[in-house]
């Protein structure tokens, strides 16, 4: 995992929020809140059943955190759709990173378990989520290398599609910043090698009319706060789109780098459409 990424530190121009702004944060915000944590305290509640029944395999959970990530951009007004066929194969997932939103996004249109750096799982309210939703947190620490390629192993073989950046760190949601290879070796271990696909992801967003490009984009040093209240404040929404690409098999390449590049290139197509 990189640096979080900071650009050339030229952020959008925060609008101030009027009254109709402030009315739309309260009511978004007041059910968008009841809808996250209502449904996590059920979803702990069956996770006790789930776990000593199926243990690390999870047939029942996904289905709530889904149902959250789609109503979520109802509540927001925020239009979502994708194209493509989702992997049918084991394996992985590996994706653009430009928003909080991505969560909501990814997790709306597929039943996925999101790879990340292990300081979020301390971070308030989002890592309380991502550690009920089975989120793998890894380390930067080489010596522990082996334990988090065990975790890799267990969970893919399970039937997991666990989610990568590759980027490393979020942008401003109208670029891909070159993908990392690092994490891309965990799927040529003798284990997975011959048993995993990998299916590219494109995250699009499209701005709203007459707002900045870069409007759902978070990045850098800006605030998880006040980029959710300008979300949630907005009258205008624009949309958001997943472009699925055709996945492939881990085999199929030499290494980790050729499969990092071909993800890569495929990402890349599938973001050149926001200048289309």
């Amino acid at each position: 995992m990189s640096a979080t990424w900071s650009g050339d530190g030229d952020y959008p121009e925060d609008k101030k929020i009027g009254p109709m702004g402030w009315l739309r944060v309260v009511l978004r915000g007041l059910v968008l809140g009841t809808l996250v944590f209502g449904c996590l305290g059920i979803l702990l509640l069956v996770r006790l059943i789930e776990k000593p029944i199926h243990g690390v395999h999870r047939p029942w959970t996904p289905w709530i955190t889904q149902f959250v990530c789609r109503n979520a951009f109802r509540i927001l007004g925020i239009p979502f759709s994708s194209r493509g066929t989702l992997m049918k194969e084991r394996g992985a997932v590996v994706a653009n990173h430009s928003s909080w939103l991505d969560i909501f996004a990814l997790n709306a249109r597929k039943r996925i378990y999101f790879v990340s750096k292990a300081e979020v799982a301390n971070w308030p309210g989002i890592g309380w989520l991502a550690k009920a939703t089975g989120t793998v947190f890894i380390n930067r620490d080489r010596r522990e290398a082996a334990k988090q390629k065990q975790v890799f192993e267990e969970r893919l073989l399970a039937g997991h599609k666990l989610l990568f950046f590759p980027e490393g760190t979020s942008t401003d949601a109208i670029r891909v910043l070159p993908f990392k290879t690092t994490l891309f070796a965990a799927f040529f271990t003798e284990e997975l090698r011959e048993k995993l696909w990998v299916q590219p992801v494109t995250v699009l967003y499209h701005a709203p009319d007459g707002a900045d490009t870069r409007f759902y984009g978070w990045w850098g040093d800006m605030d998880f706060g006040g980029h959710l209240l300008k979300v949630l404040a907005s009258g205008k929404q624009g949309r958001i789109e997943l472009i699925y690409h055709a996945p492939v098999k881990v085999s199929d390449f030499p290494d980790r780098k050729t499969l990092a590049a071909h993800c890569e290139a495929e990402v890349r197509g599938g973001h050149s459409l926001l200048q289309a």
